[in-house]
């Protein structure tokens, strides 16, 4: 098959399988749903029977990984942001009892400087 007919023939498919999808083959069809057809005559050989063995696994993992994704995935990210939340009302709930920055303490052993940062007055961190 030359190339020009090539080219006609791929065009010629996908508009016609774009401008009409309700018109779709019928066999088509019959093998995107879930039922497998069974195979006679020339078309039960080994390829064919292959074929249908990985698309049947094929629809087991995807149905597999949709379950696994709607039913622990979804309910462990809820639970692990609720888990979230409560540590950081009860950091902040504890950080509340504290004195104010400004009023504690200042014990030689809090600050140890080895050296100066090397921005702004030496003293200060960034943060």
């Amino acid at each position: 098959m030359g190339r020009q007919q090539l080219s006609q023939r791929v065009y010629a498919l996908t508009t016609q399988h774009a401008l009409k999808p309700s018109l779709r083959n019928p066999v088509q069809r019959r093998l995107a749903s879930g039922d497998m057809p069974k195979l006679t005559g020339a078309a039960d050989n080994a390829f064919n029977r292959e074929r249908m063995a990985v698309k049947q696994h094929a629809a087991a993992s995807s149905d597999l990984w949709r379950k696994l994704s709607l039913y622990v995935a979804v309910p462990a990210l809820i639970i692990a942001a609720l888990n979230a939340k409560n540590l950081w009302d009860e950091h902040w709930e504890h950080w509340e009892h504290m004195p104010p920055l400004e009023e504690r303490v200042e014990y030689d052993y809090m600050n140890i400087r080895t050296k100066k940062f090397f921005w702004g007055d030496g003293d200060k961190t960034l943060l």
